[in-house]
């Protein structure tokens, strides 16, 4: 079961970031994405490592971003790739058929060659602009991800699709009403003083919304 919240994983360093999943599990995240950039394999792996115990410690799925090889050798849940880092289906011959495996998409045209690579679920975005990605892709809005599902749908794909990108709380019943099965969050939910709620407020929008 793909969730309805994915938290990408924010800090200044490493240390950062598994304070901040430390933080979101005990808030109730059951969805982690370690989002390291611009750090050596040696280091990605090593934190990989530590959140792993962290993720396992709250039963919460770790998925790593852009590195199969490190989902690999800390057996994690599965890996994430943007439209840049490695191909799905060589990350599925790397990982084996239970891992979950993720990619990023902003156009229909990116979902389709996805869903053909035979991804577990899409990331979808940006919903609006975001300082989190450096190149950012043309934004999607409300209407893009409602146009995008409906095309999905008509051409006989059916897939999560987890909308990211500058996503704050007024939009959610916005994106719940589009289609979307979640949302992925960084910067607000990081930032957040009590991110309990909005985990809770995400479950609800999303679970009524597909019930």
């Amino acid at each position: 079961m793909i969730s309805h919240l994915h938290y990408i994983s924010q800090g200044e360093d490493s240390e950062e970031h598994l304070e901040n999943i430390r933080r979101m599990c005990a808030a109730g995240a059951d969805w982690i994405q370690l989002r390291l950039k611009n750090e050596s394999f040696e280091k990605v792996l090593e934190t990989a490592k530590a959140a792993k115990n962290i993720c396992d410690e709250f039963q919460a799925r770790l998925i790593i971003n852009d590195f199969p090889e490190v989902a690999k050798k800390v057996d994690t849940d599965g890996v994430h790739l943007g439209k840049q880092d490695s191909c799905p289906l060589e990350a599925r011959k790397l990982l084996g058929p239970d891992k979950i495996i993720g990619g990023t998409a902003n156009t229909l045209e990116d979902c389709e060659i996805l869903c053909e690579k035979q991804v577990d679920y899409i990331g979808l975005g940006p919903f609006r602009f975001t300082t989190t990605k450096k190149k950012l892709s043309p934004i999607l809005g409300a209407e893009g991800y409602r146009k995008l599902l409906s095309n999905l749908r008509a051409n006989g794909k059916s897939i999560p699709v987890i909308a990211i990108g500058g996503i704050i709380p007024e939009d959610l019943p916005i994106l719940a009403e589009s289609g979307v099965h979640g949302v992925a969050i960084s910067g607000w939910l990081t930032t957040h003083p009590q991110p309990e709620m909005i985990f809770r407020e995400i479950q609800k929008q999303f679970s009524e919304k597909q019930l």
